[in-house]
């Protein structure tokens, strides 16, 4: 995230390590760093208001706030340049909501760059219908951008029999896993030697290697 009180320490840190850092657009919290364009805040606020009206809302296109959405992934990717000196190697977005409809439909996002997917599901894990809507974005997404052919959730496949199909898959394909090892459970998967003997059989990189 840019805009945030850590920003600046985070991407120092990121290029005394040259480690891939993604930008992970926000819509809807609010920026803590000081000094923030007001009409950058004024944007957010606009855009944080409709999309945390409810979960639904991010399905449906807003015209009047096609201006703010746009506008408001300028400022950050021109930080994140700024920050990094660099582009950035993907796109993300908290929440997810660098898939909402805004931001899909009008292609806000610049053709080719690497962007993450929708989350994959079996059948079972969802609905029909959701897992159809996912589908439908993902295959949207891919007309445009690079994908993964996978993504998933570590919080959602902590089971040793999850896992070892996620790292099946990664044995043939591009997956991604999303992590947040300040939960202690996920860090506590993440450090386990079975958790390391089966990264160790998969090739792991970034995604300026996508």
């Amino acid at each position: 995230m840019v805009f945030m009180k850590d920003s600046e320490r985070a991407a120092a840190l990121a290029n005394q390590y040259t480690v891939d850092v993604g930008l992970h657009l926000n819509f809807t919290e609010p920026f803590t760093a000081d000094n923030i364009p007001p009409v950058v805040s004024t944007w957010r606020s606009k855009t944080a208001r409709y999309l945390n009206r409810n979960k639904f809302a991010l399905l449906v296109y807003n015209p009047t706030l096609r201006n703010h959405f746009r506008d408001l992934y300028r400022a950050q990717h021109d930080e994140f340049v700024r920050l990094y000196n660099r582009p950035p190697s993907h796109i993300d977005g908290h929440q997810h909501m660098h898939l909402c409809s805004n931001v899909l439909l009008d292609g806000i996002l610049p053709a080719a760059a690497n962007v993450r997917r929708s989350f994959s599901f079996s059948p079972g894990q969802k609905s029909l219908l959701n897992r159809a809507y996912r589908r439908c974005v993902d295959a949207l997404l891919a007309r445009r951008y690079q994908l993964t052919d996978y993504f998933f959730a570590l919080s959602r496949t902590l089971r040793p029999d999850d896992q070892s199909r996620v790292m099946e898959l990664a044995a043939r394909a591009n997956v991604e896993l999303m992590t947040h090892p300040r939960i202690a459970e996920e860090r506590q998967c993440l450090l386990s030697s079975a958790f390391g003997d089966m990264l160790s059989r998969v090739v792991m990189s970034g995604y300026s290697a996508l």
